[in-house]
Formats: structure tokens, C-alpha cells, sequence
């Protein structure tokens, strides 16, 4: 706790100092500055599910379908679709005239090759792709789906806007293999990725796309029409909160994607900054085991460090000790959605997990926690976790570096003799974590699954169920199966529920809703 109170103090402190001085600075119209929650280092939104590459690839490429924010599905850069054959084929008809950034057309075979990359990364994807008989393209325009069996969510499947969605691009780029990332970014979005001034872990620079055409309906979340109103959007990586906080301050910068929690009070009651929660309906925190290798290989080791975890220091910690921004939950499913039924309050208890631990046969393997410093919704995560498995007894070495670095190596399946890792931590919008065809933290793919690689057969199961399920009401059942499935196995250890605030420049308005920065429809007065 007191170093993330030291690290507070010092951004605060550094906010202060600057803000004494400062005079806003005249605001470019035609430029949008964001500071990003991350470094951007990973550039494919198909090979990782890190958030900052998501709003990347929400930036450059666009999806067939969208969703709005009241989570409905709409067409986007399909046209419509129609169901036919007691709903074993699905005809979808592209947009007329949507274009490539390189200039080509948008056709038909490069949305199927899109498709069929995604589906073999993403949990929904590969639940579709089961499902999928053969996908065919009559015209250009035009793409048939042919199902073995009924799929009624396929048009959600091809627009959830959560991580890893189903982007649109060039059939030869969408060729390459989906665990291996792809190196040139065109998309159909409505800003292009100026490669030439893209710094890795740095900086990112989008120019609007003039040939792109807005659907006619007004903007919501990833649906809508997508104007640009900017000619050019900029992301820059500060190096600390403070610096981030006092440049939003003095109008160097206009948005900043995530405020240090104690950084919020102080902004919002800086002139010219206006600061609110970045999703309502909240994020929850995640514990993340390597299932490959020892000693979280077993269960029983697992279900120690559940037992010993207790949320009330994660989200204290994590939320600089502001009650009203975070809520222990014990459920696997986020609370606040349809499945986070909470289970009786069980008071963590270091000694029992211990005894758990011996129990179980650790034999002192080393486990290695790879942390992202930078990210102070994240980063503080893992000093909790390094302490609690030290008082636990077990071989811990945190590695801290910048969130860039965490999404690369948590890639590595390497024993972490070989560079590989034990545990990371990250969190997910509450929303794109609550039902099994999107939630790849409770799934068990094993290899073709979340980072992890977490394998459980019957949880598979429950889920191929839960999406043929007749009514809610089975639904509901078989999302608690799942649940008791995974306190038994324990893919992850939930760390609770909190808000994340984000400030931006009072000049601008149009913010779609959402839990990423979306550059479209904002504006500035």
C-alpha cells in the first residue's frame, strides 16, 4: 500500500506544481489529442485483446455489424441480411462503395477471410465457426453463410464490440496466420494509421479517411454513423499520471483515456477539464493464471490463492481508497450483469491457504508476475499480488515493466526459465465479460483460447449448451454451472468491481458512449 500511496503523492504533487502557472494553450480545430491508458505495441486486433489495440482497431477498420449502446445489434457496413432455410443460411449484402484506405473496394471475399482469421482467435468466433458450413460469395457484394445448425447470434458474433472483434481487411492481409501479427494496417474505417509516424510505445497518428462514407443514422457506440470531424487524431504516451493530467490542464493535450484515481478531484476542479467515469457499468479486475506450466498447472494451487485473496486490498488499492469508486464481487460473472449472482461471503483466510498450498505439493517453483507499471488501473495489481504470495510462502519474482511489454510476453507458452510468465493482471469491461460466448476468461479452449491457455472440457460443453438454450431461464442455469465450474478450477482469481475515470477539454462534445477513446463524432465548440 505505501508505495502506491507514495506514487499517488507524487502525482499529485506534480500535477500541483504545474497547475500554478499554467494558461491553456489555443486548441488546434483540426487536430485531437489523446493520451491512450497504454502504450500501443501491439498493432493487430486480432492477435491480442488489449484494450488500447482494440480503440486502435476501432480507429482504422470497421465490422459488418455494430452495437449501440444499448447493446443492440446493427448493420454497419453491411447493408442488411436476410435468414432463410428454418435459419441455416444467412445472405448478407455489403454497402455500396466502401473502400480500403489503399483505395481498393471493400469486397465480399475479404470480409470471409477476415472472419475465418478472427474466428480461430476469439471465444465467439470459434463457437460460430463450429457452426459454420461453408462461406460462399456470390458477387462482390455479397456473402453467404451456409450452418450446420441454427445460429441466431451470428450477426452478433460479427459485431460484439468487446475485445478481438471481428475486423474487416484486405483478404492477402487477412491471410496471414491469426497467432502471428499482422504489419500493415488498412482498414475501411474512417481514419487511416500514418505508419511513417507511428513510434512504438509512443505514439500513434490517424488521418480522416475522405473516401469514407457515414451510415445515415446518428452514431452509437460502434454503430451509426461514424463522422470524423477532425483531420487528425494523435495519441501520446506521457510518462507519468501527473505529467498526463497537468497537460490536459494546460490544453497540450485534449483527452485523457484513464485519470489516476487521485488525480480525479484535482482535475475536476480545474477550469476547462471536465472528468467523468469512463463505463458505468463498471470494469472488474482479473488475476490471470499460466495453466501450462507448474506450479498453477494444478488446480488445487489455484484454489489457494483464491482462498487467500482478498478484494477489499485489490480495489483499495487500485482506486487510491475511494469507496465510491469500487465494489467487492464474488462471482466469476461480472456483478451488475445478468449472471453475477454472488456466492456467500467467504472472509479470505491466509493461514487456511497455506495449509492449502502444503496440500497441494508447491515445491517452491518460481512464479513469475509480469506487471505494467505504467497502468495505474492495472499496475498496482501486482505489488498486491507479489506481497500476498510471499506471505503465502511461495518463489515470486514481479516483473515490472510497461503495459506493451506485458502484451507481448504474455504471449509466450516458454516455461519462465524460458522467458515465459506465472500470472498477469488485467480487467475487462463489465459488459463484454458477461455471457459465455464472450467471456474468454471462464472458457476452457486450452491452446486456441485467452492467454492462459486454461483447458476444461465440461466448461466447452456448458457453453456450446448455453447458446442453443430454449429460453432465459436455461440460460441462467447452465451461466451457473459454469460459475461453479470455475471456483472449482479457478481460471482466474476476480478481484471486484471499480470505475475508471477519464477528463477531457470542456470544448469538446459528441462523445459516443463507450469504454474505449472513439475518435468519431467528437467535435470541439
Amino acid at each position: 500500500m505505501m508505495h502506491r500511496r507514495r506514487f499517488i503523492a507524487g502525482a499529485a504533487g506534480s500535477l500541483a506544481a504545474a497547475t500554478v502557472p499554467a494558461r491553456p494553450r489555443a486548441a488546434d480545430g483540426r487536430v485531437l489529442k489523446i493520451v491512450p491508458q497504454a502504450a500501443l505495441t501491439a498493432l493487430d486486433p486480432v492477435w491480442t485483446s488489449a484494450a488500447v489495440t482494440t480503440a486502435h482497431g476501432y480507429t482504422v477498420f470497421d465490422t459488418l455489424y455494430g452495437l449501440d449502446e444499448g447493446g443492440e445489434v446493427r448493420p454497419q457496413m453491411a447493408e442488411g441480411h436476410a435468414v432463410s432455410d428454418g435459419g441455416l443460411t444467412w445472405t448478407i449484402r455489403l454497402r455500396e462503395g466502401i473502400r480500403f484506405h489503399d483505395g481498393a473496394p471493400v469486397l465480399a471475399r475479404d470480409c470471409v477471410a477476415s472472419i475465418q482469421r478472427w474466428a480461430k482467435r476469439d471465444t465467439f468466433g470459434q463457437l460460430l465457426a463450429e457452426a459454420v458450413d461453408a462461406w460462399e460469395t456470390p458477387d462482390d457484394r455479397t456473402l453467404r453463410v451456409r450452418l450446420k445448425r441454427p445460429f441466431p447470434l451470428l450477426a452478433a458474433a460479427l459485431g460484439k464490440n468487446s475485445a478481438m472483434a471481428a475486423f474487416i481487411m484486405p483478404e492477402r492481409i487477412a491471410a496471414t496466420d491469426p497467432f502471428k501479427q499482422v504489419t500493415e494496417m488498412i482498414g475501411s474505417g474512417p481514419y487511416r494509421f500514418v505508419a511513417d509516424e507511428y513510434l512504438s510505445g509512443s505514439r500513434s497518428v490517424y488521418r480522416r479517411f475522405e473516401a469514407y462514407v457515414p451510415r445515415g443514422e446518428p452514431a452509437s457506440a460502434t454503430a451509426g454513423g461514424k463522422v470524423a470531424h477532425f483531420e487528425r487524431v494523435e495519441w501520446t504516451v506521457m510518462p507519468d499520471p501527473g505529467t498526463a493530467a497537468a497537460a490536459l490542464q494546460n490544453g497540450e493535450v485534449d483527452w485523457l483515456d484513464q485519470v489516476a484515481p487521485d488525480l480525479g478531484p484535482l482535475l475536476g476542479r480545474s477550469r476547462g477539464v471536465t472528468v467523468g467515469v469512463n463505463d458505468p457499468s463498471g470494469y472488474v479486475g482479473t488475476l490471470r493464471f499460466n495453466t501450462l506450466h507448474p506450479p498453477f498447472d494444478r488446480a488445487e494451487i489455484r484454489r489457494a490463492v483464491l482462498r487467500a485473496a482478498d478484494q477489499d486490498d485489490y480495489l483499495r488499492v487500485i482506486t487510491g481508497d475511494q469507496p465510491k469508486l469500487f465494489g467487492e464481487c464474488r462471482s466469476m460473472w461480472p456483478c451488475g450483469t445478468a449472471y453475477g449472482v454472488e456466492r456467500p461471503a467467504e472472509k479470505p483466510d491466509l493461514e487456511a491457504a497455506k495449509r492449502m498450498l502444503r496440500e497441494a505439493g508447491y515445491r517452491d517453483e518460481k512464479v513469475v508476475i509480469i506487471n505494467p507499471g505504467d497502468l495505474p488501473s492495472i499496475g498496482p495489481f501486482g505489488e498486491v499480488t507479489a506481497d500476498l504470495l510471499r506471505r503465502l510462502g511461495m518463489n515470486v519474482e514481479l516483473v515490472n515493466t510497461d503495459w506493451g511489454t506485458v502484451v507481448q510476453r504474455r504471449a509466450s507458452r516458454e516455461p519462465v526459465e524460458r522467458g515465459g510468465w506465472s500470472i498477469f493482471h488485467t480487467w475487462w469491461p463489465c459488459q463484454t465479460i458477461a455471457n459465455p460466448a464472450i467471456n474468454p476468461t471462464l472458457r476452457g479452449q486450452g491452446s486456441t483460447g485467452w492467454f492462459g491457455w486454461y483447458r476444461n472440457d465440461r466448461v466447452e460443453a456448458l457453453s456450446s449448451e448455453w447458446l442453443r438454450a430454449p429460453d432465459e431461464a436455461e440460460q441462467r442455469r447452465l451461466a451457473a454451472a459454469i460459475q461453479d465450474e470455475s471456483f472449482r478450477e479457478v481460471p482466474i482469481v476476480p478481484l471486484g468491481r471499480y470505475f475508471i475515470q477519464t477528463a477531457y477539454r470542456s470544448d469538446l462534445s459528441g462523445f459516443v458512449r463507450s469504454n474505449m477513446t472513439l475518435p468519431w463524432n467528437v467535435r470541439r465548440a
